[in-house]
């Protein structure tokens, strides 16, 4: 007997395929059109799980191809009825890359999707809807909108996906995620992806979830292993002198993220200033500027894309070289999240971090959450600068006309 071999077999190693997760033949050519040659780790646990109908939790960091796992069985197990899908996710930027990705498997199926999300003309979303999209790519606010109008109806939802569901709840988009699955069928599966695992998603698993898988690739916190990291310990005002030294040095594509819009507008102006392809993604510009900015970066017209958080988890381009993070995240898990943008999908990247010398505290939050510790850099100049020193501080409790007895002289907290 002559054994043949799949062609698709030879794409991976038998640990990491496509091939034997139960994925339809007409599905498995698009992934070999699309020369996707190994399944991510997320993808081959989610996917043969999801194509059972069960109710899944991935946990997995950015940049995994989270996406995939949950369109293909999504667009498979919603080929085999009548019912649709509801994808929320928290930003604008990330609902078109997840339409992008899932149109091209839907489109061999003849299934129509639908972006609802704001910043967009409404009625051309309504317009849409009335054509009967099979898959519905939302994120909470619009989609709340158009409930209310009455021009969409979630009665026959048979499969919701909740993607960055901790980001969505880091947005305040509780409130309507409830609201939201109350109005979806019952009668569903219901797939869940984060990076992190906080309490607030364990509440919406137990109260909206039968029985469901959780699968985690990484601990929360793990950065992607191809990114090596850098920090300088800079002043305020010395930050752009660096940034400059940095351009030089790095010749691809860099994301830069600012803590506020204002810096972000202020830093991308600067930037431009000095002759570099700069453009900005920030709450105060427009879907369409937004847009620009994105597909800009992704063809090379902007080498230079600068961001405040709403990017650090909206942004699929492959090939960024560098994420600079001018300014250090409030939040120590979004720092996981920025330089998730770089070494994706087994890509090399790098991470550089400006600290100013009364950060120890933040960069030491972020060096717990990771499990790691950040190695500081010498500046361009040859020095080496230090974190201010702890200010020891003694103090009891309130007496009448007495004040709080510090130390001074020994530094910054």
């Amino acid at each position: 007997m002559i054994k043949t071999q799949n062609p698709l077999e030879k794409m991976a190693s038998p640990a990491l395929s496509f091939y034997g997760l139960g994925i339809a033949p007409k599905i498995m050519e698009i992934i070999a059109q699309l020369k996707f040659t190994n399944a991510t780790p997320i993808q081959h646990k989610a996917i043969p799980i999801a194509l059972e109908g069960k109710d899944f939790i991935g946990i997995a960091q950015t940049g995994t191809g989270k996406t995939m796992a949950f369109a293909i069985p999504t667009v498979q197990n919603l080929a085999k009825g009548q019912s649709s899908a509801l994808i929320l996710v928290p930003t604008r930027e990330l609902a078109l890359q997840v339409e992008e990705s899932i149109s091209k498997i839907a489109r061999s199926f003849a299934m129509k999707s639908v972006v609802l999300i704001g910043g967009a003309p409404i009625h051309a979303q309504i317009r849409s809807l009335k054509q009967q999209p099979r898959i519905l790519i939302a994120t909470p606010g619009r989609l709340i909108d158009l409930m209310q109008q009455r021009k969409v109806q979630l009665n026959k939802i048979g499969i919701l996906v909740l993607d960055e569901a901790d980001r969505m709840l880091d947005m305040g988009f509780a409130p309507q995620i409830e609201r939201i699955l109350k109005e979806v069928s019952v009668k569903r599966q219901t797939m869940l992806f984060s990076a992190t695992m906080p309490s607030a998603i364990v509440t919406i698993a137990t109260a909206h979830m039968k029985f469901p898988v959780q699968v985690e690739i990484a601990p929360p916190g793990t950065s992607a292993e191809d990114v090596s990291h850098e920090l300088f310990i800079v002043p305020r005002e010395k930050k752009q002198e660096i940034l400059k030294d940095l351009l030089q040095k790095y010749r691809g594509s860099i994301l830069l993220f600012c803590r506020t819009k204002i810096g972000t507008q202020k830093l991308a102006r600067a930037l431009r200033n000095l002759g570099h392809k700069a453009a900005e993604i920030h709450s105060d510009r427009s879907l369409s500027q937004r847009k620009d900015a994105l597909e800009g970066f992704r063809k090379g017209r902007y080498r230079i894309l600068a961001a405040t958080d709403i990017a650090s988890r909206g942004i699929d381009v492959a090939g960024i070289e560098l994420v600079i993070n001018y300014d250090l995240p409030e939040d120590p898990e979004n720092y996981v999240h920025r330089i998730g943008r770089t070494g994706r999908a087994g890509m090399a990247g790098h991470a550089v971090s400006f600290a100013s010398p009364d950060q120890r505290q933040d960069v030491q939050n972020i060096e717990r959450l990771m499990k790691m510790t950040i190695p500081i850099s010498v500046h361009p100049d040859g020095t080496v600068a230090q974190f201010d020193k702890p200010r020891n501080v003694f103090s009891g409790r309130k007496m009448p006309g007495r004040r709080k007895i510090s130390f001074r002289g020994r530094g910054r907290r």
